[in-house]
């Protein structure tokens, strides 16, 4: 069993004697104690990040002092261990001192003396957990400074708000479009999460069958249906302990609703062909990129499964709302690609980043991945925003001669102004501040074509 937070002291001494006089002293002083007669077993029962101190005679049957204070160091060196020595033991005490022990106490001592040093120590260790506490969380900022790559307002307000919900345990509704990033999100919240020692259990609801969805949730006992040979353990159980991600919640049927709101309500899972309620501690982040309160509206979706995961929404904004993020992602994106292919770098030319601000990114930042690969490996990809316009814009790896970078810009340019309405080749001709002849060669040797609007070349 573990020591719970609200212990200021462990307090170890084989006398029951001294060690009841002492926990006294300390429970008078108002502090809150456990005593133990060995220190056997103390480690396995402290958390990394316990808020108290431990006070421990050094000569003891079992474990003495030096061995705790070495095991206890070996978990986290900036416990205080304080340590009671008798006057013969003076030198291993000053040997437990330059091991890293916090104090020591030689019998007899006033208790004024221990209270002191037991009141320094966990001013200490107060400091030690607010600045490790400060360390995790720029740490954590950090991470999803990686992982949820922009400058935008919508990404910090969302990095904020995953920062936020992942310290709690409370199930999260994640919205977004197709290829926006709902488990990069998703997988973010459980790693800065209290459950991120535990599994991560992704799952994708539209891709799964109607027949054996059920199973795949939420497991089978043998002889549960035809076929059902041995017992299955089901996502939800796998994942006990940590989090399960649950895409495309939209795709389920009614039936799984009814399930899932019952194991979202009461925490318990019951394998198909089976009695017994197996409880399970998990966290479920659900994400869909409808409308969940429309389809509850229209009858497709459980009113009150919308409403009880609806608790702590978290909204992935489109790519084309978040401006200049796009140009950082992709860049970010043909970096890493080049990396991996074992190819130079290639930095984006004007031209290139107005054609990627023009886009609409319908794929969002899956599409926007797959161009910086492209761009990456040196091939040719077309950024077609409309369906009528195959020339909305050519991007390709820029060579490195100055003239060929010219050119490539040159014909971005162009292909981006062919994307604007023009009623004829004079008023395009005019945009772009060339002569309409000039133009006419420009066109042909970029292999770009004018669609006239009106019939009228003037």
């Amino acid at each position: 069993m573990s020591i719970d937070n609200q212990i200021q002291v462990v307090l170890i001494d084989d006398d029951p004697h001294l060690r009841q006089a002492l926990c006294q002293t300390l429970d008078l002083a108002g502090l809150k104690v456990l005593t133990l007669g060995e220190a056997t077993g103390l480690t396995a029962r402290l958390s990394r990040d316990w808020p108290g101190v431990v006070v421990s005679d050094i000569r003891m049957p079992g474990m003495d002092g030096l061995e705790l204070l070495a095991e206890l160091h070996g978990q986290d060196p900036d416990l205080p261990v304080l340590l009671i020595t008798g006057h013969g033991d003076v030198p291993l005490a000053v040997q437990a001192m330059r091991a890293g022990a916090y104090d020591f106490l030689e019998k007899p001592f006033a208790s004024d003396a221990l209270l002191d040093s037991v009141r320094r120590a966990l001013a200490l260790r107060r400091l030690v957990l607010d600045n490790r506490s400060l360390r995790l969380a720029l740490s954590d900022r950090q991470q999803l400074s990686t992982r949820l790559v922009g400058h935008s307002p919508q990404m910090l307000r969302l990095r904020e708000q995953i920062g936020a919900l992942a310290a709690t345990r409370a199930d999260v509704l994640i919205l977004g479009e197709t290829g926006a990033g709902k488990e990069v999100v998703a997988r973010a919240l459980h790693d800065l999460s209290s459950r991120r020692s535990g599994p991560f259990v992704a799952i994708n609801a539209g891709a799964l069958a109607e027949s054996v969805v059920e199973s795949e949730l939420f497991g089978h006992e043998p002889g549960a249906f035809t076929g059902a040979q041995k017992r299955r353990i089901g996502k939800f159980e796998f994942a006990n302990g940590g989090t399960l991600f649950l895409d495309e919640i939209e795709s389920m049927s009614l039936d799984v609703q009814v399930k899932l709101l019952r194991l979202l309500q009461e925490r318990v899972v019951e394998r198909l062909g089976g009695n017994q309620l197996i409880p399970l501690d998990i966290r479920i982040i659900a994400a869909t990129k409808e409308d969940l309160r429309q389809s509850a509206d229209q009858g497709r979706f459980r009113a009150d499964l919308y409403y009880r995961l609806n608790v702590a929404p978290l909204r992935i904004p489109p790519l084309r709302e978040r401006g200049e993020d796009a140009l950082m992602l992709f860049q970010h994106f043909a970096d890493e690609a080049s990396s991996r292919h074992g190819l130079p770098l290639h930095e984006l030319q004007p031209g290139q980043r107005a054609l990627l601000l023009r886009h609409s990114w319908p794929g969002n930042v899956r599409e926007l991945q797959n161009a910086a690969e492209r761009f990456a490996l040196g091939l040719e990809l077309a950024l077609d925003n409309t369906p009528d316009n195959p020339s909305a814009g050519v991007l390709t790896s820029t060579p490195g001669g100055l003239s060929e970078q010219v050119e490539q810009f040159e014909k971005s340019l162009i292909a981006a102004e062919l994307t604007r309405p023009h009623s004829s080749m004079r008023s395009l001709a005019e945009a772009l501040g060339v002569p309409r002849k000039t133009l006419h060669d420009k066109l042909r040797k970029h292999g770009l074509n004018f669609a006239n609007q009106s019939g009228d070349d003037e």
